[in-house]
């Protein structure tokens, strides 16, 4: 009986607790009274407004499948003055059909964040000391060759679905709503000479995302992208400049600069990337990644 009763004041105190949460500070800050739209219509569903992992650029493909299946792990570091984030995020690589298709899982494992309370404010996010963790969306993704080592340019085509996995929704830092992307990408080796290899890509495709504009509740965008190999002796950089141009003009509009550093071994790789974003994804991006390297499934 005793022990009924300590857990019966426990949980008499936990729901007065919940029951007696209170928003008036997010309420009085943005002028919100009974009879206006619920906070959730409040937040800016586009990369502008979110975490750096909410919406982020797809990266630009090369026009080619690899051959090997890999499985990598990254941790990331998001420069920002007002809303330094660290990550540690996964992706899985899998090839078949003699290397004619591949399937691409990837997402954030873990996010830890702190921002500023004027990010807080501009996003209109309702966590109010504005540091936590929060765990990321999955990405699916199809990857089928269409060319490759003829006359005509490499060509990929690939098409990729968002789920709605990403936590803390109320904190601003990711969508919680489905999206979808697709693309063509297209290489051309110009020539090799000691080994090294110099290749040109570009990209363009079409992204779209679900809003909370009850009037527009789809967002679409044209997805581009141009970037450069360097190849040699199992060394490649890679530069790259890509984003996305959103109909709306909510801050749907990144842009960035990336630039890659990777080394491949006969079973393992290791490659260090910097993002720079240039309109829209104002972050300064490091990511460090090792992979797993085997051999492909036909």
């Amino acid at each position: 009986m005793r022990n009924l009763f300590f857990f019966l004041c426990f949980l008499m105190i936990a729901l007065t607790g919940n029951a007696q949460k209170d928003w008036s500070w997010w309420n009085n800050l943005h002028g919100w009274e009974p009879g206006d739209p619920g906070w959730r219509n409040w937040l800016v569903i586009s990369p502008g407004y979110l975490g750096p992992n909410a919406l982020p650029v797809p990266e630009v493909k090369r026009g080619f499948l690899t051959n090997k299946t890999e499985f990598e792990i990254t941790a990331s570091s998001h420069f920002h003055s007002g809303d330094p984030t660290q990550d540690i995020s996964s992706r899985a690589y899998v090839p078949f059909a003699n290397g004619k298709i591949a399937v691409e899982v990837y997402g954030v494992i873990f996010e830890h964040y702190a921002y500023t309370t004027e990010i807080r404010n501009e996003r209109f996010s309702r966590d109010e000391n504005g540091k936590g963790v929060a765990i990321g969306d999955l990405y699916f993704t199809t990857l089928i060759q269409l060319i490759k080592d003829k006359n005509l340019p490499n060509t990929l085509f690939r098409f990729g679905a968002r789920t709605a996995s990403g936590g803390n929704y109320r904190g601003a830092r990711y969508a919680d709503t489905p999206g979808y992307f697709f693309d063509l990408s297209f290489s051309k080796d110009i020539g090799q000479k000691e080994n090294l290899v110099f290749r040109p890509y570009t990209m363009l495709g079409f992204y779209s995302w679900q809003t909370n504009d009850e009037l527009n509740l789809q967002n679409d965008a044209l997805l581009y992208g141009v970037g450069t190999d360097f190849e040699k002796n199992n060394w490649r950089f890679v530069s790259s400049w890509a984003g996305y141009y959103g109909y709306k003009n909510n801050g749907d509009r990144p842009m960035q600069l990336n630039f890659e550093l990777r080394k491949d071994y006969n079973k393992k790789a290791f490659r260090i990337q910097y993002q720079h974003g240039l309109h829209d994804w104002m972050y300064r991006t490091v990511r460090f990644s090792f992979l797993w390297k085997f051999k492909p499934v036909n």
